[in-house]
């Protein structure tokens, strides 16, 4: 797994360096992470020793979501195997690379069996553009993640997750309620010889992570003063 020197920031590899001058993202430019990492900075509940496996795991993580959401062409996502890359959720039908490209954004990670007029985020509906655009909006201090605890070593790399943010702007027509939205879960990362991620696998609740989009407001909670919708 490869270190910051590779090429990127403090928490992700192959972001910057050398090795991504004839790189291809998709905003023209590397993504900028400094205010989410400074949100994870001040929130995570882990804080693993470099070089432990723990970390290890971790970057793995943060880069492979790096280089999937912005960098466009295949050959240029170092993390990510080249050929027969897949991914599922909830032991769903796993998704190849090009139909998770067709998806987007937190599409497939939120697809869902609700009913369309149960969905607060309809993923079929949602290109990557105007998925990063909503989850953007919402959160503009960004979504960091974190790996709680690691299971299993290379080739599959069982861990814990956690995924949290700040609902500081609207979410579609949601108004903004200032709590955080976190949720866990678990994924295993299968990985070839090469450290590169083969086959991912997400096990996580969906419904109470959307659900926590309608929690009441933070001043509305205060001003009611029921210890109910408060403790909501």
């Amino acid at each position: 797994m490869a270190s910051a020197e590779a090429g990127g920031d403090k928490y992700r590899s192959f972001l910057h360096g050398e090795g991504e001058k004839n790189t291809v993202w998709r905003l023209g430019a590397p993504p900028n992470y400094d205010m989410v990492n400074k949100l994870f900075e001040e929130e995570r509940t882990k804080e693993w020793p470099e070089g432990s496996l723990e970390e290890k795991v971790q970057r793995l993580l943060k880069t492979w979501e790096m280089e999937l959401v912005h960098k466009l062409r295949p050959e240029d996502q170092k993390s990510v195997h080249y050929q027969g890359y897949s991914a599922s959720t909830n032991g769903m039908k796993p998704l190849t690379r090009k139909e998770l490209s067709a998806i987007g954004g937190y599409n497939a990670f939120l697809a869902t069996t609700l009913p369309p007029e149960h969905r607060i985020y309809d993923p079929e509906k949602e290109t990557l553009e105007s998925s990063m655009s909503t989850f953007l909006t919402a959160f503009p201090r960004g979504f960091a993640i974190e790996v709680l605890e690691v299971y299993s070593g290379p080739p599959k790399v069982a861990f814990k997750f956690r995924h949290w943010g700040h609902m500081e702007g609207p979410f579609k027509e949601h108004p903004p309620h200032g709590q955080r939205v976190e949720f866990f879960g678990v994924c295993i990362f299968h990985v070839d010889e090469e450290m590169k991620v083969q086959k991912t696998e997400y096990f996580y609740e969906r419904g109470n992570f959307l659900a926590s989009f309608l929690s009441t407001p933070a001043s509305a909670a205060s001003a009611s003063g029921c210890p109910v919708i408060g403790g909501n």
